[in-house]
């Protein structure tokens, strides 16, 4: 294989992202570019599951923008991606037509289980000596969770709620009421207990990926918890600090978070429910330990490629 330069486009419910990376024949690959905006795509979806105008007029803009550096970086393969949002979206068709048209992007929509295994694929490759855990991925509008035992998936699983839409229907954002998030990792956690694995992954650790749990590691070096800043990838924390962090920040204000040193200050509104999904899948599991990854669904597509390439050359 001739080395080759792709441009993937991640439209998460969240934020939207392009990565252009040049691989190798040796089946690595380097990195050229990397944005991300926070364009909120599920802001405001509600339970009718309908992309609003604002999001939608926004996250179109900033597809524009992002065909043009395409352009300009002279890239001739172009893997888009969209997921949960845009998945489970009532006018998906009309969005993604919109997106043709206007920024000239076709996007993939992947199913929960695509997006689970490219997350596996990217935290295998990026995590060689963890062999046992359960990845939680925590985007806007689903979590995806990846068991696995020995390095093998046992399964592949999105579940429909995230940092965007759980603070929407909890009331997050602003001042938080004690009794909302009371409620909130009920109905979390009865939601992990019907998931088939639970049992059998009991005090395995959790291996995170996604902006909130990103925004928790840094937290955590801001605390001085975790050391070597400029290398998150790997580190691990004990289950206990994730629950000190989450607590101290329940008990601020809006305000107050937005100048909270680690976070950024447009995840103010969605920390909260942000950190609900491991530090419930924390509790159901007795789980002692997390382990940061920065490799996830973007760096499993890639993988997909190599492993569709060996494929091919067989």
């Amino acid at each position: 294989m001739q080395d080759r330069k792709i441009a993937i486009i991640d439209l998460g419910s969240n934020s939207t992202r392009l990565v252009i990376e040049k691989l190798h024949s040796n089946e690595t690959y380097t990195e050229i570019l990397r944005v991300k905006e926070d364009t909120r795509l599920s802001q405001n979806m509600g339970r009718n599951l309908i992309l609003q105008e604002e999001p939608m007029a926004r996250t179109i803009k900033v597809l524009q923008k992002y065909r043009q550096k395409i352009e300009d970086y002279e890239v001739s393969e172009v893997y888009a991606i969209t997921t949960a949002a845009v998945r489970s979206a009532k006018n998906q068709a009309e969005f993604l037509e919109r997106v043709r048209d206007e920024a000239k992007i076709s996007f993939r929509v992947l199913t929960g289980q695509e997006e689970a295994h490219y997350d596996f694929l990217g935290v295998r490759e990026a995590l060689p000596d963890v062999l046992n855990g359960v990845i939680l991925d925590t985007g806007g509008a689903s979590v995806e969770l990846i068991p696995f035992k020995n390095g093998q998936a046992l399964a592949e699983v999105s579940v429909p709620f995230g940092a965007v839409n759980l603070s929407e229907r909890y009331d997050l954002a602003d001042t938080i009421d004690e009794a909302n998030i009371e409620q909130a990792n009920v109905d979390i956690q009865a939601a992990y207990r019907q998931l088939h694995f639970i049992d059998a992954c009991q005090n395995l650790p959790v291996i995170l990926l996604g902006g909130a749990n990103r925004s928790l590691a840094k937290m955590a070096e801001e605390k001085e918890l975790v050391y070597h800043p400029k290398a998150l990838h790997g580190f691990m924390m004990p289950a206990n600090q994730v629950g000190e962090i989450f607590h101290q920040i329940a008990q601020m204000s809006r305000t107050e978070r937005e100048h909270l040193a680690g976070l950024e200050k447009n995840r103010a509104d969605i920390i909260i429910s942000g950190l609900l999904p491991v530090l419930n899948l924390i509790s159901v599991l007795n789980a002692p330990q997390v382990i940061f990854s920065e490799s996830g669904v973007r760096e499993g597509l890639i993988e997909s490629l190599f492993e569709e390439k060996e494929q091919i050359n067989d």
